[in-house]
């Protein structure tokens, strides 16, 4: 939710996430998206003119949104000065929403859930926040790897948003647990972590979010204001031409899947298939590089709607040695990363990462280690050093007295 706090100056400052937290959501019969949404102005309706209480649901999956003074002026907030944030990110979630809402009904979790992103990324896949949490849901990178998101130098599935999707239900069914099926204190652990929420209950004596809220040291204050936003943004989103908003619904990205057994330059499936190499990252933003992952026999790449038979066919047709422009270095008798990063002019951190190797791992003389091409090129210029002056016998025994 960091994303948000930029544009969202309510006065709020933002604390460093610890990121055990992440999103989820189902049901797609029960949700008013934005296809449902008409064209034709309407008229606001303000959220100071909505009783305090819980708002009335159709299903009983739906969370309980109590309308206190918090939820109703991010309503409101969200009505004016941030309505085009609102608006543009429930349009691009438009897209991704039926997907959501699909894999969120198969773990049997609230269908509201499916708008926790709005508030986290504005449903932007390449979205980065401060405390570098990723992708649609804001994964943080050992919270990803803890709830099977693969992360290493090739792939970051946290922008993948049918991957992360089903990560973050895997999460949040894991935090919805923790706390007893209580989704206002399993967000506020979405946002700060588990242990810290715990952690709170145990000072103040109570499991009831809006009381660890109302006490100002036992929650940051990000998290304090987090539940409420998105419990605001929920309430727009179930019916937004209810709240004056009206947008063209998007569609979701159109493609199909090869399976290749071998890595394979991304210039050379755009041109198999007459596309690009941006258009091949926009359908697989978690990849990092411009190759497939150079291990993997078995990787699944989305390619354009006609074209996954051409491309099937010309992995099959082409040597292995010219699918992928690779270069390899030998290791020599006594050579470490740090030795041969230095004669490749290359970082350590980036040979290792590329290699899947710690920075500290040991090599063997006769080592195949892959060079990457895509990183910057380290100079290792020696710095010149002014010799430093000896001292005079005057100055040394002036000194010991």
């Amino acid at each position: 939710m960091l994303f948000l706090v930029g544009v969202l100056n309510l006065g709020v400052s933002t604390s460093a996430r610890a990121q055990a937290h992440d999103s989820a959501a189902a049901e797609v019969a029960v949700v008013e998206t934005a296809a449902n949404v008409p064209s034709a102005a309407i008229d606001f309706l303000p959220a100071s003119s909505i009783k305090p209480g819980t708002l009335p649901l159709p299903a009983a999956a739906h969370l309980p949104v109590p309308l206190n003074q918090r939820v109703l002026s991010y309503i409101d907030a969200y009505q004016g000065r941030l309505r085009d944030f609102i608006e543009d990110g429930m349009k691009r979630g438009s897209k991704y929403l039926p997907m959501i809402q699909r894999i969120f009904a198969s773990q049997g979790l609230p269908p509201d859930l499916a708008y926790v992103p709005l508030i986290e990324s504005a449903f932007r896949p390449e979205a980065m926040s401060s405390a570098s949490a990723k992708g649609v849901w804001q994964f943080m990178k050992g919270t990803a790897v803890e709830n099977g998101l693969r992360n290493d130098w090739y792939v970051d599935e946290r922008s993948n948003p049918e991957k992360a999707t089903i990560a973050a239900a895997t999460y949040l069914k894991s935090l919805a647990d923790t706390f007893n099926g209580d989704w206002a204190l399993a967000l506020a652990s979405y946002n700060s972590g588990p242990g810290r929420v715990q952690q709170a209950i145990k000072r103040v004596g109570s499991a009831n979010f809006w009381s660890l809220a109302a006490k100002p040291t036992a929650l940051p204050r990000e998290t304090r204001e987090y539940v409420p936003r998105i419990l605001a943004a929920i309430v727009i989103a179930r019916n937004p031409a209810q709240y004056g908003f009206s947008f063209q619904a998007e569609d979701g990205p159109a493609f199909e899947t090869v399976k290749l057994s071998r890595a394979v330059q991304l210039k050379k499936v755009a041109e198999w298939s007459g596309s690009t190499v941006a258009d091949l990252k926009a359908l697989n933003p978690e990849l990092l590089r411009s190759t497939t992952p150079p291990k993997d026999a078995d990787y699944a790449l989305r390619v354009p709607v006609g074209t996954s038979t051409e491309i099937a066919r010309r992995m099959d047709e082409t040597d292995g040695q010219d699918l992928l422009s690779l270069t390899h270095y030998t290791v020599k008798s006594g050579e470490t990363l740090a030795v041969v990063a230095r004669r490749l002019h290359i970082g350590r951190a980036d040979l290792a990462d590329a290699n899947g190797l710690s920075q500290s791992a040991r090599l063997t003389a006769g080592q195949e280690l892959m060079v990457p091409a895509d990183v910057p090129f380290v100079s290792y210029a020696q710095t010149q050093k002014t010799p430093a002056k000896k001292a005079s016998a005057k100055q040394v025994a002036s000194a010991s007295k």
